[in-house]
């Protein structure tokens, strides 16, 4: 699932905003991103209370990430649009070298795709991570790996998490 949804009215403006075909204030963008989020949370009640479990791509903490490595952002402010979206039971951090990414498709296509604010945005996740109230995945995941070696790794510890989710109830985020 991808909470970026780019079919909504709101996720069309932030799919023009990345693609640089509009500019918008940046706390604007933020606020957007987070709405986006928001609008799926029937959507991810929904599928949590029926049994499915849900691997989510980036979720609040890209937004916090991304907003943060601009200037005069504060992790804090960042933050507080999401506070009490579900909480992911487990979070892994994929890490990619920009020098691979950029051999990947479509890389620097989209706003952001460019090396030094990548940096920032590296810096700010290792911030979060030590977040002890998440469970973030002790380790960062190499992401250079085939797609079966990741696979692999991916399966072997979520599957712990997800026996472990499964009798709890749905937790709120930063709350």
């Amino acid at each position: 699932l991808s909470l970026t949804d780019r079919t909504t009215d709101i996720g069309k403006l932030i799919s023009s905003y990345l693609e640089n075909k509009n500019n918008l204030e940046d706390h604007t963008v933020h606020l957007l991103f987070s709405a986006n989020r928001w609008e799926q949370v029937p959507l991810i009640k929904e599928k949590l209370n029926q049994g499915i479990t849900l691997v989510v791509d980036r979720y609040a903490f890209s937004g916090v990430a991304f907003t943060s490595a601009k200037e005069n952002f504060s992790m804090d402010w960042c933050k507080q649009p999401d506070v009490g979206l579900p909480k992911p039971d487990l979070i892994v951090f994929l890490r990619l070298s920009v020098l691979e990414a950029a051999q990947r498709g479509d890389f620097g296509n989209e706003r952001y795709e460019c090396s030094a604010f990548q940096e920032k945005v590296l810096q700010n996740y290792q911030q979060l991570m030590k977040d002890k109230t998440l469970n973030w995945k002790k380790q960062i995941v190499d992401a250079s790996k085939s797609i079966e070696e990741l696979h692999n790794e991916i399966k072997s510890f979520t599957e712990a998490a997800m026996q472990e989710a499964q009798n709890k109830p749905i937790g709120e985020l930063w709350k």
